[in-house]
C-alpha cells in the first residue's frame, strides 16, 4: 500500500509542470492595445521594435536584431535570397521552416525579422520570421 501511495505522489508532482506549461507566453501590459495579439503557441506579444532599412542593417554589429519591410527579389541559391527595400538590397538566409506555408512572390511586400550575420567580407540577415504584408 505504501508503494502505491508513493507512486501516486511522484506522478502527481511530475504532472504539475506539464499542466502549467499550456498557459502561453508573455503579454506586455504596457503595450498599446492595438499591438496586442493573443499568443497562438506562446512567446512574446507586443511591439516588435522599429523597422530599419536594408542599407542601415548592413552597418549594424553581428547578431543585432532587425526588422525590415520590402520585397524578396530573387533566389540566389539554397536558402539565400536577395531582399530589396527603398534603400537598396541585402542578402537574406531563410530556412525552409520559416516560410510557415506562405507563398511569396517578388510582387509581395513582406516583413522579415532576424539577426545580422557578419562574416569577414559579407553581411546577410538570418531570418527568424517572415510575414506577408496585407
Amino acid at each position: 500500500m505504501k508503494k502505491v501511495a508513493a507512486i501516486l505522489t511522484v506522478l502527481a508532482i511530475s504532472a504539475a509542470p506539464a499542466i502549467a506549461a499550456n498557459q502561453g507566453g508573455f503579454v506586455d501590459p504596457n503595450a498599446p492595445a492595438a499591438t496586442q495579439q493573443a499568443p497562438a503557441s506562446g512567446g512574446f506579444v507586443g511591439p516588435t521594435g522599429t523597422v530599419t532599412t536594408a542599407e542601415k542593417a548592413k552597418t549594424f554589429s553581428d547578431d543585432t536584431w532587425v526588422t525590415l519591410r520590402g520585397k524578396i527579389e530573387q533566389r540566389i541559391g539554397g536558402d539565400h535570397y536577395v531582399f530589396r527595400d527603398a534603400s537598396g538590397t541585402v542578402n537574406v538566409d531563410i530556412d525552409h521552416k520559416r516560410w510557415n506555408g506562405q507563398t511569396i512572390t517578388p510582387q509581395d511586400t513582406v516583413e522579415i525579422q532576424g539577426e545580422v550575420d557578419k562574416d569577414w567580407n559579407s553581411v546577410e540577415i538570418d531570418v527568424k520570421q517572415i510575414n506577408k504584408m496585407k
